[in-house]
């Protein structure tokens, strides 16, 4: 348990901050769970639309921390490389 003030400042701002990532990360898993679904479809448009906004999601949240600018741009190019092989309609 925290004994002087700046500890307990520390133990609050880490509450909080846990909170704040772990919606973050959320976000991160659900629009790739949503983009996954897209390509299973085949539908090239959605698979677009969606990709963009799991690229927005994770460069937002590695421009804030929550993940590392190299991992979200391995990720993002991955994503990119999917969408690409995808037929085009």
């Amino acid at each position: 348990m925290a004994t002087h003030k700046s500890a307990e400042k520390r133990a609050r701002q880490s509450i909080s901050r846990n909170k704040i990532n772990r919606m973050r990360r959320t976000r991160i898993h659900s629009s790739l769970k949503d983009l996954d679904a897209v390509i299973a479809t085949g539908d090239r448009d959605a698979a677009l639309k969606a990709q963009r906004k799991a690229e927005s999601v994770m460069a937002r949240s590695a421009g804030r921390g929550t993940l590392h600018w190299k991992t979200a741009a391995r990720r993002t190019s991955r994503l990119a490389k999917r969408v690409k092989a995808m037929k085009k309609t």
